[in-house]
């Protein structure tokens, strides 16, 4: 039904989706043996892994493409984001994997921030407004992105014996979970790197912001024609009513300071009572 792209160093698929011989269930199959299987409502979910895999690597492939598939099978839109706490909202950072997501996030965790979810994204509409829904209290993060964080790419301890990722615990060092349901104040698609006067925000209209999401919705190849026409009149309705930017972080990876004050500075000119203006420089030319 569909494989990824993705290939491992043999060339095989990341990770295929099909539906089986009776049609009831989809058969998620990854190239290390662990298999997953959904019925068309994803309300039942069945599981197995091979004698070499732990709970706790089926727990990792659980709390991420597998959630997203379930919410999506769900009739719930997922954004490919993840999602951090201003003064009463919560701020999308939607992106392509490798984009800089989690390491944004975990950033601005350290900062003080509290954090809603990462990678997935689950969009709620309650009276109108669009609000995102918690996920779970870590961050999953490259031992490259924990250097840059924390010093050492070791800084923080697996996932799992078998992953290189990292888990960074919400609730700790100065971290903070935010575990209730925040009204989306603006979404940041973080666009390629670049250099000066990068770190910037570029502004986008709602044509292009809708075509950004459509791309970065989870599981949407799973989609049924209801679902997918859902899907699309939620997400014209959100590029029409929620501010979207697109934020172009510096080529130099390790500038996360610069990038967390160029969207603090946005959203508050977006959010303030009066026409305020933020400075010239976190626009780009």
């Amino acid at each position: 039904m569909y494989t990824s792209s993705d290939t491992d160093e043999g060339g095989k698929p990341i990770w295929e989706i099909r539906t089986s011989l009776h049609g009831s269930l989809f058969h998620l199959t990854y190239y290390d043996g662990m298999q997953f299987w959904f019925d068309r409502r994803g309300k039942d979910l069945w599981a197995v892994w091979p004698p070499e895999a732990s709970l706790e690597d089926a727990c990792s492939y659980l709390l991420g493409p597998v959630l997203g598939i379930l919410l999506r099978l769900r009739g719930v839109v997922c954004l490919h984001a993840s999602a951090v706490a201003f003064e009463g909202f919560s701020v999308a950072l939607v992106g392509a994997a490798g984009a800089g997501k989690s390491t944004t996030a975990a950033a601005f965790a350290k900062q003080g921030c509290a954090v809603l979810s990462d990678d997935i994204v689950a969009l709620a509409e309650q009276e109108g407004t669009f609000h995102v829904m918690p996920a779970y209290p870590h961050l999953c993060l490259w031992p490259d992105s924990v250097r840059i964080l924390y010093g050492a790419p070791d800084a923080l301890p697996q996932l799992s014996p078998e992953w290189d990722k990292r888990r960074l615990a919400l609730g700790g060092e100065g971290t903070r979970f935010e575990d209730r349901p925040l009204p989306l104040g603006a979404i940041y698609i973080l666009g390629d790197r670049r250099p000066e006067p990068a770190p910037c925000v570029e502004k986008i209209g709602p044509q292009d912001a809708l075509v950004s999401l459509v791309a970065e919705t989870y599981a949407n190849k799973i989609l049924d024609r209801d679902l997918r026409a859902r899907e699309f009149a939620l997400l014209g309705k959100l590029a029409t009513t929620v501010p979207i930017r697109r934020i172009h972080p510096h080529q130099d990876a390790a500038r996360l300071e610069e990038l967390c004050r160029v969207i603090r500075e946005d959203f508050a000119a977006l959010k303030s009572p009066a026409p305020a203006r933020p400075r010239e420089s976190i626009h780009c030319p």
